[in-house]
């Protein structure tokens, strides 16, 4: 009779490492966004305040913050599927 164990290397337990891989890569990459959201947060309140603003770059900032913005909210109803139920 042979005896059938899990050990580490099993394919199931490579699977599990794998999804544990991946969600950590995702949610590294969502903290990298929420970090460039953050600074171009700060670069733009700073072009506010100068009183020589380049008005087409302040629009390419907030344009580029308005898509990193919908990417986290993208990765987050991904990551927490029921968020948006």
């Amino acid at each position: 009779m042979t005896e059938i164990t899990d050990k580490p290397g099993d394919a199931k337990d490579e699977d599990a490492g794998n999804v544990d891989t991946k969600t950590f890569q995702r949610l590294e990459r969502l903290r990298e966004l929420r970090i460039s959201h953050r600074d171009l947060d700060d670069v733009i309140h700073r072009l506010q305040m100068d009183l020589y603003i380049n008005e087409v770059q302040l629009r390419r900032l907030k344009k580029r913050k308005l898509l990193l913005k919908d990417e986290i909210a993208r990765m987050e109803s991904e990551l927490i599927p029921d968020l948006n139920a």
